[in-house]
């Protein structure tokens, strides 16, 4: 059975940048499309980013378009979330999922599986 682990997350000021790492146990997440979600207190979760399985399809939230890139090194069996010019508003708990089914080829949704999450804090 799978498992996601991210990594990365910490305390960053505006403008500053992190990179979180989704690697994946258990068996591949090369075949898998993986997405990257947050969740911040009060608000729903928002799927932020996503990759198909080659790499070479991505999607973004046009929140994070030109600041985030997501990536994946197959073999590391992981996935990246690189994030600059932070923001406040990008606190949030951060968590990648995998599409076990694959039942759709779009990459803001199908996704049925989370990792326990990375916080993630930009101070003001």
């Amino acid at each position: 059975q799978v498992q996601l682990e991210e990594s990365g997350g910490g305390l960053v000021q505006a403008g500053g940048s992190l990179r979180l790492s989704c690697a994946g146990s258990g068996r591949t997440i090369n075949n898998l499309k993986i997405g990257w979600f947050r969740q911040a207190p009060g608000k729903e979760r928002e799927i932020v980013a996503g990759i198909s399985e080659s790499g070479g399809t991505t999607y973004y939230v046009d929140s994070v378009k030109g600041r985030f890139t997501i990536s994946r090194d197959n073999a590391k069996n992981t996935v990246f979330l690189q994030m600059n010019d932070l923001r406040p508003e990008d606190t949030a708990v951060y968590a990648c999922a995998l599409d076990s089914t694959g039942w759709t080829w779009r990459l803001n949704a199908g996704y049925d599986y989370w990792g326990q999450g990375t916080q993630v804090t930009v101070s003001s």
